[in-house]
């Protein structure tokens, strides 16, 4: 982090990225939040006007076509996203941090050169491929996907499921055991091209919120990917999912914070208008008890999670994955997560029957709650990391 950036507030240039998000996202991704929970529905092209608006590639160096920004101000991007359409924010997230930033980090110069540049600009969609059919928390010593080498490739053969952008990626960041022995290690890290042959998407997901964000579920079928598309070494991919997952855990803590501000938001506007008994409910104190609850939450959200972002800022990179960041990454997207269900229960509770309405905003809302405590690794395992942290 920036020595001139109070962890607790933000500089000017982080109020810039901020507004400039938060407007590109009331106009371009507001507008088609409704449409796309209604029907599973994703707005071809969104990627590109992302790109030309310079909000994709945040944290990648401008020499590949990046902002060269930091985790901060990339976080500030998924927070202005989150109020306005979700959905689009855990695509966002999924192509500009759990891909994208992760081929950058840890890619070879060969990597960084052929897929960055396209994955910025929004010209390619990026997506990884982590979870596996029967394989949740276990991911690692659960996967079941073979990357086998045979002369200048690796033949890759399994399934993976609840792909976010699985349908829509043009490049997947993939793990596969290329020891099939080793439980928990043995796995390695390649990017693929889903134009190329064996590569199949077997069904499209319908899910109870983040509807229009498409999530698939993938089949590699003697799938040849160049040797040197691998990230890092043969069976040191597990090093690349660790650290990848700090990252993400950090990155996707913001949209439940975004998803925060604008329940209250829409909140406060409903309490002001709604009328009962004679008079606004906005008048009675126990509607009051709930907005004031909410606000001071959403206040604790944002502390842990700018502090967090900004630690993932000041932390070698290679780091990640264990140690305090570990813990701490954890902690963020579990405390945004499990507080953000507190936030739209109070103001689904404000909207009263309205609130319980498909098609109000604030019942879309209510179904996204969920995702974030089972997404990035469970509130179990986070739990898990954080206590074996504070015990070791």
């Amino acid at each position: 982090m920036h020595s001139e950036t109070n962890q607790f507030s933000l500089n000017e240039d982080q109020k810039a990225v901020l507004d400039t998000a938060n407007q590109f996202a009331k106009k371009e991704l507001y507008p088609h939040a409704e449409k796309m929970d209604n029907e599973e529905w994703w707005p071809d092209g969104i990627f590109k006007k992302m790109g030309d608006a310079g909000l994709i590639g945040l944290t990648v160096d401008p020499k590949y076509g990046g902002a060269g920004m930091s985790y901060v101000q990339a976080g500030l991007v998924c927070q202005a996203f989150g109020r306005w359409n979700h959905a689009v924010a855990l695509s966002w997230v999924a192509h500009d941090n759990l891909c994208l930033d992760n081929i950058y980090r840890n890619g070879s110069d060969y990597i960084r050169e052929k897929f960055v540049p396209g994955l910025c600009s929004g010209d390619l969609v990026g997506a990884l491929g982590l979870t596996e059919p029967g394989a949740g928390s276990d991911a690692l010593g659960s996967m079941r996907t073979t990357a086998k080498k045979e002369g200048d490739y690796y033949i890759l053969n399994g399934s993976k499921t609840y792909i976010t952008n699985g349908s829509i990626a043009d490049v997947i960041l993939v793990h596969a055991k290329t020891d099939i022995n080793n439980r928990k290690k043995g796995i390695s890290s390649f990017v693929i091209e889903t134009k190329n042959p064996g590569f199949k998407i077997v069904s499209k997901l319908k899910k109870m919120g983040y509807r229009g964000s498409q999530t698939s579920e993938l089949f590699f079928e003697n799938f040849k990917v160049p040797a040197k598309n691998m990230i890092g070494q043969e069976g040191q991919g597990h090093i690349t999912v660790m650290n990848g997952l700090d990252f993400e855990r950090a990155m996707i803590a913001p949209i439940a914070l975004g998803i925060s501000e604008r329940a209250l938001e829409i909140s406060i506007e409903y309490a002001k208008i709604r009328e009962q008994f004679g008079k606004p409910i906005s008048n009675f104190q126990m509607v009051q008890s709930k907005l004031a609850d909410m606000y001071t939450s959403i206040q604790s959200i944002r502390a842990l999670v700018y502090s967090v972002l900004a630690e993932c800022d000041s932390s070698e990179k290679k780091q990640a994955g264990k140690g305090k960041i570990h813990m701490n990454t954890s902690a963020s997207v579990m405390f945004a997560s499990t507080t953000t269900n507190k936030i739209l229960d109070y103001a689904v509770q404000i909207h009263g029957g309205m609130g319980y309405m498909w098609e109000s905003e604030i019942n879309r809302l209510y179904r996204s709650s969920k995702l974030l405590d089972i997404g990035a690794g469970t509130t179990e395992i986070r739990k898990k990391i954080i206590s074996k942290g504070l015990l070791e």
